[in-house]
């Protein structure tokens, strides 16, 4: 069954049927002439119609018995037993909230070990409400304690599942400045590992600034003023790099340090964060995490800043490095402008002209017999082909006593030549092209066949 909750963060009501009147008669499961007057939630009761203290109270005992038990996990800050019976307090370990419960002397007589105060366990709990006092009571069914192997195998089922989600891998890693100018430092009240690292970061670097933020390093505080001061170091754009110094202790003591909120928050950090818990043998989740882990206090001072003393010999060292660089360079090329000035180029610079001149000159004659030459070829050559043209030519044909017979013109010159005698009929007008001049001339016809006369001996006979 559901129920509605009551403005204001009242417990839900229930139904009012089986309850007694106000008179003190129960019901049988239908509600008296008394009770069907009576408010049926709590909202709805007044100062005229308030509900029975004794209807209240059964309801808030029903209510809070329907809760379920569930396991806790706590401290043991008070124990006390009452003949069959025994009262506990537990208190949170990483907060500053208790809780009474009570339960029976055999319970404890269970235990292997009896429990003491300060003993860290896990016990079944269910709330019960005493109707008579009006009490809430936390009643201990079963309570166990925790021991060091259970605190070990959970911090290793933490540990694998953080890193199942990569928050431990390189990737995320930030690298730590050289020479960090302000560090955060988040550490326990007037701690010898607070000493440490203020004592060693200054003789290593005397111009080192801290902001130190004392915290509690144990106990149920340690985790929340540990994050309270990471965040606000994180803020500061002054700090260069958070370091997180603690001495060593027992396990239990170590345990704020592998809590997952600071785990995350390491993780979630922009500033590198330096861990510096315990001894070398102690590691908390927090070193896996953290972007450098420091076996103690003193190793996280030796490794957040250099050592002053090794920084200037490293600089003497450079210098006469550079210095012996620079010498042999300069000695270098004092040998190469010294080779360059002896080589004869140098040692006579217009020989290299005097050279190119006389280059110049061999092949401006040869280039000038190369054109000559080829001009002379070129004469011969031409001389040859205009006695070819002239032997081929028709005025050396007249010249050997041949003639041109055209028809004489109006003009009296020739035009058409005359290649066929029908193309001159007899007493057609002529002229003869010679090698030097021509002739008027009138043809005769053409001459008989052999046996035959002439036309011109047919016109005398």
């Amino acid at each position: 069954m559901s129920y509605d909750a009551v403005p204001g963060g009242a417990p839900p009501a229930l139904p009012i049927s089986g309850f007694p009147d106000p008179n003190g008669e129960s019901s049988d499961g239908e509600p008296t002439k008394a009770e069907s007057t009576l408010p049926a939630t709590a909202a709805e009761t007044s100062p005229d119609h308030p509900w029975p203290l004794q209807l209240l109270s059964r309801k808030l005992k029903a209510h809070i018995e329907r809760a379920p038990a569930a396991w806790i996990e706590g401290q043991v800050i008070e124990l006390n037993r009452r003949g069959g019976s025994a009262f506990v307090t537990l208190r949170d370990t990483d907060a500053e909230i208790s809780l009474p419960g009570s339960l029976w002397s055999n319970v404890l007589d269970r235990q292997k070990m009896p429990l003491e105060r300060g003993s860290r366990v896990v016990a079944l709990v269910k709330p019960e409400f005493w109707l008579k006092t009006g009490r809430l009571n936390m009643s201990i069914k079963d309570i166990r304690p925790v021991g060091l192997g259970d605190l070990l195998a959970r911090i290793e089922r933490l540990r694998q599942a953080l890193g199942a989600e990569g928050l431990f891998s390189d990737s995320k890693k930030k690298r730590l400045p050289l020479l960090p100018h302000r560090i955060g430092l988040i550490t326990g009240r007037d701690s010898d590992a607070k000493k440490d690292v203020l004592r060693n970061a200054a003789l290593r670097w005397p111009a080192v600034e801290f902001a130190v933020r004392e915290v509690a390093v144990q106990g149920v505080t340690a985790v929340s003023q540990i994050l309270a001061a990471l965040k606000e170091l994180d803020a500061d754009p002054h700090v260069d790099v958070i370091v997180i110094a603690r001495g060593g202790g027992a396990l239990e003591d170590l345990l704020p340090f592998s809590n997952e909120d600071l785990v995350r928050a390491v993780s979630a950090a922009v500033t590198p964060v330096v861990s510096a818990i315990g001894h070398e043998a102690d590691h908390p989740i927090l070193d896996d995490v953290a972007d450098l882990r420091a076996s103690t206090p003193t190793d996280a001072a030796k490794r957040i800043v250099p050592d002053v003393a090794e920084e200037l010999a490293r600089v003497r060292q450079a210098r006469e490095q550079l210095r012996r660089g620079v010498g042999r360079l300069v000695d270098r090329e004092r040998d190469r402008l010294h080779a360059l000035r002896s080589r004869p180029v140098m040692a006579s610079p217009e020989g290299m002209v005097t050279a190119r001149e006389d280059d110049v000159e061999r092949l401006r004659k040869h280039a000038h017999t190369a054109v000559s030459s080829a001009v002379i070829r070129a004469l011969d050559q031409v001389h040859h082909l205009r006695a070819q043209v002239r032997a081929l030519s028709p005025q050396k044909t007249l010249d050997r006593g041949y003639a041109v017979v055209q028809l004489a013109g109006a003009d009296g010159l020739g035009h058409d030549v005359v290649r066929n005698p029908v193309q001159a009929p007899g007493g057609t007008e002529l002229t003869l092209r010679l090698a030097e001049g021509r002739l008027g001339a009138v043809s005769s016809g053409a001459p008989a066949p052999s046996g035959q006369p002439s036309q011109h001996q047919q016109d005398e006979d």
